[in-house]
């Protein structure tokens, strides 16, 4: 079953952010992800302001996009938006489909 991983940042240092944006594109790919919506217009409907950035991927199991979150490359990559604040992110994977009881 198809997992989505949704995330939502802030960016604080677009630098240093963007030496982790430029390395994710392969590391997701190389995990079977699909990158659905990455950054573009938005529009808040509810909730904070906070996130000025929003990331739609889509992997072909939760366990793939779950792996690619804690693999080492992905983790080297974050380090240069999670070091010295650049970016805040809130990130879930969700799998698809209609859960509700």
């Amino acid at each position: 079953m198809p997992a989505y991983w949704i995330a939502r940042s802030k960016i604080n240092d677009p630098v240093a952010y963007k030496k982790y944006t430029d390395r994710v594109p392969e590391i997701i790919a190389s995990h079977g992800g699909t990158v659905l919506a990455r950054g573009g217009d938005y529009q808040i409907m509810e909730g904070p302001e906070k996130f000025h950035r929003f990331v739609v991927i889509e992997f072909p199991t939760m366990e793939a996009g779950v792996s690619c979150f804690q693999s080492d490359e992905y983790n080297d990559a974050a380090r240069h938006r999670r070091e010295n604040g650049a970016g805040e992110v809130e990130t879930v994977m969700v799998t698809s489909g209609d859960a509700t009881v």
